[in-house]
């Protein structure tokens, strides 16, 4: 028979959890939105292009890369490429599909980004951690979510 509530102890970690997930987003898209002008998901489109063969992904792939829905994407990648940070091509053997591509003003966007996007980070969670407590949530992340089946990061690859 399944238990109808969680456990105290479960549930104390597991709304500890969300606070802090919530709070740590809620910090990095205050401050990307402050000093850059970026939402932390559009950072996160920048971040990933940057390393992609090309400078450029599929546009559903990406969306599962960056963890959000097609429309919420569509909707980013038109803000981006309307300041010039990335641009949209068709693809060629998918009329229905597109390809993102970062741009030179994307590229220099992010990298005028990321030196104050990783102090951020690591002032909010890596300086709190040590060497053990980062590697014991390696393995904690890698547990819950770095090899099931439904991660985007896993599972059978989307065919181009």
């Amino acid at each position: 028979m399944e238990k109808a509530w969680l456990e105290p102890d479960e549930q104390d970690v597991w709304r500890g959890f969300l606070r802090m997930n919530a709070w740590i987003y809620d910090e990095l898209e205050h401050d990307l939105r402050t000093r850059d002008g970026l939402s932390l998901i559009e950072y996160g489109i920048l971040a990933h292009l940057s390393e992609a063969p090309g400078q450029r992904m599929r546009m559903r792939n990406l969306a599962e890369t960056v963890i959000v829905s097609k429309s919420r994407l569509s909707h980013q990648i038109a803000r981006l490429e309307r300041d010039g940070n990335v641009r949209r091509e068709n693809c060629e053997d998918d009329r229905r599909g597109f390809w993102a591509i970062l741009t030179d003003k994307g590229a220099q966007t992010l990298s005028r980004a990321a030196p104050g996007h990783a102090t951020r980070v690591r002032s909010l969670m890596f300086d709190r951690l040590s060497r053990e407590q980062v590697d014991q949530l390696r393995k904690i992340v890698d547990t819950l979510g770095g090899d099931h089946p439904d991660h985007p990061d896993q599972g059978d690859p989307v065919p181009e």
